[in-house]
């Protein structure tokens, strides 16, 4: 187990809060709402798109998958508070998006392992346990290229989805899983539907695990809140590892620039509760969803108030 010294420091300050508060320039303080907002030198509509597109990684061919069982959190080699501090804003993000959290002892389905070196712990995951990583079934995950990248590389903070197309009716696995059987021993088939459009289909995009890896030294610079929320988001939607978001207000620029948020910003929140909204369950076309998600996130932002020039809060 680590001892997590560099992590003692942040975490011994860490206090769940709730991100600012930010007024634009021109904004009326009431929070009147306000049509043509540019931000980001360009319309917040065409920014919010741009930011979903450029945030977002749904396995080839799938939409975007979202947790819809329980929602169980770990944290591996990291001590006492410091670990539950971390599952545990994990887990009430989570349930702010209308989640299901664990019960004590679940089974943990969002696993934090902290480590030394987070290549070599990741390539060590994988060769322990590569079915676990690699399923094989359509749509279930980036596939070999992408698992490559996991376990190279030195991101400080580095993760690996995994999801299932579900039917939506049935509840029922919609594709075959290699090595899977029915009840008389013959390779299990996926449940089909004659059911849907060109926009929405009876087959939905359910996340079933993911794995993050933290390198310990890598994260020293956050505090507790900001490693937390990252850490949130990365468990809550599939994001892009390689996602060109530097322009963006949002917390997973912090492991560059801890100056950017203190925690999960307006632009965060907003994608995840446009993500987590029923009526975007059944969506076929990745590309239709994100226009979906980037509408929702520009009618919240221009009703609530954001300023990608405030200043960071202070102490």
């Amino acid at each position: 187990m680590l001892a997590a010294t560099a992590l003692a420091a942040l975490l011994a300050t860490a206090t769940p809060q709730d991100p600012p508060v930010q007024d634009p320039a021109g904004q009326d303080p009431t929070g009147t709402r306000v049509e043509d907002i540019v931000v980001l030198g360009r319309p917040l509509d065409e920014a919010a798109r741009d930011f979903v597109y450029s945030l977002t990684v749904p396995a080839r061919g799938r939409g975007l998958a979202r947790w819809r069982d329980t929602v169980c959190v770990g944290v591996v080699n990291l001590r006492g508070e410091a670990a539950q501090y971390l599952a545990d804003v994990i887990s009430t993000r989570a349930e702010d998006l209308g989640l299901e959290i664990g019960a004590p002892g679940c089974s943990p389905n969002v696993i934090i392992t902290f480590a030394d070196d987070g290549a070599g712990m990741a390539r060590a995951m994988v060769e322990a346990e590569p079915a676990a990583f690699r399923v094989g079934g359509s749509g279930m995950d980036l596939g070999r290229t992408a698992l490559g990248r996991f376990q190279e590389g030195d991101a400080p903070v580095r993760w690996w989805h995994m999801a299932l197309p579900i039917h939506a009716e049935s509840g029922r696995i919609a594709v075959r899983i290699p090595g899977e059987v029915d009840n008389e021993g013959n390779p299990s088939a996926p449940t089909l539907s004659t059911f849907g459009s060109m926009l929405t289909t009876s087959i939905r995009d359910d996340l079933n695990k993911v794995v993050v890896i933290v390198d310990v030294d890598g994260v020293a610079h956050l505090t507790g809140p900001q490693l937390a929320d990252y850490l949130s988001m990365v468990a809550l939607a599939q994001i892009d590892p390689r996602g060109e978001i530097e322009g963006f207000p949002t917390i997973l620029n912090v492991l560059d620039d801890p100056a950017v948020a203190d925690s999960m910003t307006d632009w965060d929140l907003a994608f995840l509760r446009a993500l987590y909204r029923d009526d975007r369950a059944l969506r076929r076309n990745p590309a239709v969803l994100a226009s979906g998600i980037a509408s929702d996130l520009a009618r919240t932002l221009k009703a609530e108030p954001v300023n990608d020039d405030a200043e960071p809060a202070g102490d």
